[in-house]
């Protein structure tokens, strides 16, 4: 048996202001570090330990996968970052407050953008600042991978391959593997690792920096999933 990790990044200065997040590199909040610090001193309580970690390329996950693998003194281990572990891509919502945005468009219509696979949110242009164009960490991706907008269902999309080319081979050698997140792009591998449907999905809510735990037979299906307490 194996056990694999998933943590969402701690509580950032945006999930405190209540402001959809999405591409846009924000750090933790004062309280975030304090999650992230208490989620390594859990995984340390427990006997957790590393051989591989995988975040994405934005801040708050990368420095949240960094305090816990501190909290267990293993800072040494190799990290491997991917935009394809990036939260979703919010388009023209990414900064908008959410309670000003519910208003203005209504919940139903929010929990759309937020929660249906395959609604997208309003589109972004080129030309706008929050294209991911012009930021160099993503200067070697096609055109085509480079989003205005993107729904559940083209996250999972783009994050599946990297679990397949990258995670899956390491915990086939037998490798420790913790995963730093999003609360999307985790939502898209739980979404694959349970097999579950839209409506399921839909309805999963992950919080932050508290460690997902899979425990997974020989060929890397699930037994059972718990939160760390």
């Amino acid at each position: 048996m194996q056990k694999l990790v998933l943590i969402r990044h701690g509580e950032s200065v945006w999930n405190q202001e209540n402001r959809f997040t999405g591409w846009t590199d924000v750090d933790l909040s004062e309280e975030g570090y304090r999650q992230a610090k208490r989620a390594g001193a859990l995984l340390k309580k427990w006997g957790f330990g590393f051989d591989a970690g995988f975040a994405s390329v934005l801040k708050r996950a990368i420095k949240t996968l960094h305090i816990v693998l501190e909290e267990l003194d293993e800072l040494w281990i190799p990290v491997q970052k991917s935009w394809r572990l990036n939260e979703r891509f919010y388009g023209g919502l990414q900064g908008l407050d959410k309670a000003q945005t519910i208003a203005k468009y209504g919940e139903e219509q929010v929990h759309k953008w937020r929660r249906d696979p395959a609604e997208y949110p309003p589109p972004i242009t080129k030309e706008d600042e929050r294209y991911p164009g012009h930021d160099p960490r993503y200067q070697h991706l096609t055109e085509r991978e480079l989003p205005l907008t993107e729904n559940l269902s083209e996250t999972m999309n783009r994050t599946l391959p990297f679990w397949q080319e990258h995670i899956v081979p390491a915990m086939r050698k037998n490798q420790r593997v913790i995963i730093a997140g999003h609360g999307n792009s985790l939502r898209a591998l739980i979404r694959y690792i349970d097999n579950l449907n839209d409506d399921q999905i839909t309805d999963l809510d992950i919080p932050t920096a508290v460690p997902w735990v899979y425990e997974l037979d020989d060929q890397l299906n699930r037994i059972r999933h718990y939160y760390l307490e």
